[in-house]
């Protein structure tokens, strides 16, 4: 997600910070905003012009202060981890200027508590881009109990400026995407758990019957079980609805390290191709 929101500002002109504590992983992220150019490249939706434009406006940084020192906006797209969040929002409250607006990526975490460990909560919110960054069109805007008016608004403008469609929604848990989908995806490996139907019939059901691109299974291991798992005990234990506990066939997955397409089997197996075609061992019929 780092990567991609990256790839989005600096194809707009930003000069973007992109900040990691690994060289390695910092050459990685360049490595794929350069396969994502070059595919849009192949496509003709860019020129070469704009592919390089796009790779001069950004720089590196392992240093968090050196990377946010002349921020006037921090984007956050670090693991779904409430107390590692609150850890980087704490660093960056203090290193960052204080007319930078301090925004994360979460996809279900509370803006509200996050903010709580700043001294600017006005200043902060939440930016929920979608996956993959370059391509889809939405982004969350979530307002925390002490955001401001302006800063929701500044928000809301740069935005659509990325090219992006903003839609504004309270601090409530999994906001709105979340708390929608990961019900449905929890309901669907409830539906495989319990012998319901098997992997390829759930997702083509879903993907026949309802016009979904991909199948809910097929869209957790895009994902990753490890996330949605995060995101479903975020909903549970915030709104305390039995209706929202994780699947256990999720939670024994997630132990087993079966994390998706990022571990290579998930649902599927993804050891000979990155598609979702082979299912895996474990639910062959």
């Amino acid at each position: 997600m780092g990567n991609g929101i990256a790839h989005v500002f600096a194809q707009k002109g930003f000069e973007v910070s992109l900040v990691d504590i690994s060289e390695n992983a910092l050459q990685k992220a360049l490595s794929s905003i350069e396969k994502n150019l070059d595919r849009m490249l192949a496509k003709e939706k860019i020129s070469e012009e704009t592919k390089q434009y796009t790779l001069q406006h950004i720089t590196t940084f392992t240093d968090l202060e050196k990377g946010v020192q002349q921020a006037d906006l921090v984007v956050e797209a670090a693991t779904e981890d409430l107390e590692l969040k609150k850890k980087i929002f704490a660093q960056m409250d203090l290193l960052a200027p204080k007319k930078a607006i301090l925004a994360t990526n979460t996809s279900s975490i509370s803006i509200t508590e996050i903010a709580a460990v700043t001294n600017r909560a006005d200043m902060v919110i939440g930016m929920h881009f979608m996956n993959p960054v370059p391509v889809m069109k939405l982004i969350e805007v979530i307002r925390g109990y002490s955001t401001s008016d302006k800063v929701t608004d500044q928000i809301m403008t740069l935005s659509e400026t990325l090219g992006k469609i903003p839609v504004e929604v309270n601090d409530y848990p999994g906001f709105v995407a979340n708390r929608i989908l990961m019900p449905m995806i929890n309901e669907a490996i409830y539906s495989l758990y319990e012998g319901v139907a098997g992997v390829q019939e759930i997702d083509t059901v879903m993907k026949l019957g309802m016009a979904h691109p991909m199948g809910p299974l097929q869209l957790a291991d895009f994902i990753g079980l490890d996330v949605c798992l995060s995101i479903m005990r975020v909903l549970f234990e915030g709104f305390g609805n039995p209706k929202y506990a994780p699947c256990p066939l999720l939670v024994n997955m997630v132990n087993a390290a079966k994390l998706g397409l990022k571990s290579g089997e998930g649902f599927y197996d993804y050891s000979q191709t990155k598609k979702a075609e082979n299912i895996s061992a474990q639910f062959a019929k």
